[in-house]
């Protein structure tokens, strides 16, 4: 008796086979897999700056730099992530497999792109800037875990993919 199910299009997990074969044929896989690291470097070293600017009072500068940095590698990797998207669901932005990924990532540029603001405009002090800097990493910190447990759902998904083919021939 043939399980009828077995043979739907619609993943169990997050890609359909369709789904996952234009993401594995993409460059925009591999954009996003050196990007995602390297912000987090960069979000590292620009951490410690701003905490020990607000710690010591010193590094000013290289705190602010290192912020411009990260938020540039932030606008990079959501335009890249937008067309990675649509490469692989047909859509730029807020495809069901990543909605809430997107919603938040969204609320993250809004911080950093608050940061900007109020640098450009002096809207702030130094100290509430690098605050205002600590509310955008901590939201790009809960992002990236989203982000970070759907790439671990996506290789579980992989990994059972061919025990779930030989089930449905069988």
């Amino acid at each position: 008796m043939h399980n009828r199910s077995a043979h739907k299009t619609v993943p169990a997990g997050l890609y359909t086979a369709e789904e996952r074969a234009r993401r594995d044929a993409t460059i925009w896989t591999l954009v996003q897999g050196i990007l995602a690291p390297l912000q987090f470097v960069v979000f590292l070293v620009s951490l410690a700056l701003v905490l020990r600017y607000l710690a010591t009072g010193l590094g000013y500068e290289a705190a602010t730099i290192s912020i411009l940095l990260k938020t540039a590698l932030l606008y990079l990797i959501m335009i890249t992530g937008a067309i990675w998207e649509k490469v692989v669901f047909g859509q730029y932005l807020f495809a069901p497999a990543f909605f809430w990924e997107d919603v938040f990532s969204f609320a993250v540029i809004a911080l950093h792109t608050a940061y900007l603001w109020a640098l450009l405009s002096a809207a702030l002090s130094p100290v509430s800037l690098m605050l205002l800097a600590l509310a955008a990493y901590a939201a790009y910190v809960i992002n990236a875990a989203q982000f970070l447990l759907k790439l671990r759902a996506a290789r579980l998904q992989a990994q059972r993919a061919p025990a779930q083919a030989r089930e449905a021939t069988a």
